[in-house]
């Protein structure tokens, strides 16, 4: 049976890897450790299709290493460590320490992943994960602190195009069609970055034409397309579109459009997890101080989902999605801290005022470290009015209230303390 194109014009070296230039271009971090034959444990995060999997293989080609693979999906802890006892065992009888990969590390509980720190401490294996989703909140925190993290990036057009040209160079299929590529905008566009999606819609076109010359366009490509519709793919150019759509929705306050693009993401089996964690950052990104029970709400939808999983967490994330396009909307404190990170760069490390200053040694107090602060809670209301913000910048104005039910009332609130300051 003939293999898929994706799979014929797989790398095995690295003059052949196409991208990620800034981790495997001459001079850079990871070509340098396999020059030298010596790697450690790393995690690639990235998107599909940009090359995890071959990196990995080609590594343990390079080096001589044995090549061991779990599934996150399939493996669990007795699978784990009976992998881990061949590596142990196989140590003697190869040149290079075994590598262990690790295709979505990111599934892996905190049981499984607990099974490998041992191993990866010791030396026994080379841990190589692969995950599309940020390592920072998937993997447990010991593991990631003995593994350096990578980062791959979508393929550029350049090399979508150099893929392209070595597809119908080199693959012993393609060589013996005539094709004639005319257009490629709409090729990259669907591919979205991903070189096996490229190599699949090229692998649909050719093999749905049974004409003498095969022409590629724009119009083809869409046409074949939507004659051969994918699943949902939630790592490709669709997911991003959908995810996208799904939070301008909540942020436009239209429920029916955020209830619908939640129901895409549902149908096509997305990670509850990933929807939970975007509406947290849309509560407080575009809901914010108009509704700060819109935060309280989407976190606890992510605590529910990861407890529930599906089918039922798709009751919890509609009610959450409703709730949130349903809200008042504000980005106050969204402009307010980066336009306050800004002022940092801006002006750089500003003293703290001597009265703010902390006072834990008599050396401090004799510096005047402390002196002259109020205590809030010692006057009317717990409030009197003194200088918080450095001496360069008294008079900055850095948060600005948006007209909304909840900011009117905390504009008021401020006007009674401050006078004028916050009245604007």
């Amino acid at each position: 049976m003939l293999q898929p194109l994706a799979e014929r014009l797989r790398p095995k070296t690295l003059d052949e890897y196409i991208g990620q230039e800034h981790l495997v271009g001459k001079g850079a971090v990871l070509r340098r450790m396999i020059d030298a034959g010596q790697i450690s444990s790393f995690i690639l995060w990235g998107p599909p299709g940009v090359g995890k999997t071959t990196l990995a293989k080609i590594i343990s080609n390079q080096l001589e290493a044995p090549f061991y693979t779990l599934s996150a999906i399939h493996s669990g802890v007795k699978e784990v460590r009976e992998v881990l006892e061949k590596c142990g065992g196989n140590r003697l009888f190869h040149k290079g320490r075994p590598i262990l990969f690790i295709d979505e590390i990111h599934r892996f509980n905190k049981s499984q992943q607990d099974s490998l720190l041992g191993a990866v401490e010791n030396g026994t294996v080379t841990l190589i994960g692969a995950t599309t989703e940020n390592p920072s909140f998937e993997v447990i925190r010991p593991l990631l602190s003995r593994c350096q993290v990578y980062v791959l990036k979508p393929l550029s057009v350049k090399n979508l195009e150099e893929l392209l040209e070595r597809a119908l160079r080199e693959d012993s299929v393609l060589k013996e069609r005539e094709i004639a590529v005319e257009e490629t905008d709409a090729l990259f566009r669907f591919s979205g970055g991903d070189a096996r999606k490229l190599l699949n819609i090229l692998d649909l076109i050719i093999n749905s034409d049974d004409n003498a010359r095969i022409v590629i366009n724009n119009a083809i490509v869409t046409e074949r397309l939507q004659e051969n519709p994918a699943a949902y793919d939630k790592g490709g150019e669709m997911h991003y579109d959908i995810i996208s759509a799904f939070i301008k929705s909540v942020r436009g306050s239209d429920p029916d459009g955020a209830i619908y693009w939640l129901a895409r993401m549902v149908a096509g089996g997305e990670d509850p997890k990933f929807i939970a964690r975007r509406l947290v950052i849309s509560a407080a990104e575009d809901i914010g101080l108009a509704n700060p029970n819109a935060l309280l709400l989407a976190n606890a939808c992510f605590d529910a989902v990861q407890n529930i999983g599906w089918p039922e967490s798709r009751i919890i994330l509609a009610e959450t999605t409703i709730y949130l396009a349903s809200s008042p909307k504000s980005n106050s404190a969204y402009l307010a801290i980066d336009d306050a990170l800004a002022l940092v760069e801006q002006t750089g490390n500003l003293p703290v005022p001597l009265h703010l200053r902390n006072a834990p040694t008599s050396l401090m107090k004799e510096l005047d470290y402390g002196k002259n602060y109020k205590y809030a809670h010692d006057f009317q209301n717990h409030f009197v009015s003194q200088q918080y913000l450095p001496d360069a910048l008294q008079k900055q104005s850095i948060w600005h209230i948006q007209s909304n039910a909840a900011e009117s009332k905390l504009k008021e609130h401020l006007k009674q303390l401050w006078g004028d300051r916050y009245n604007e």
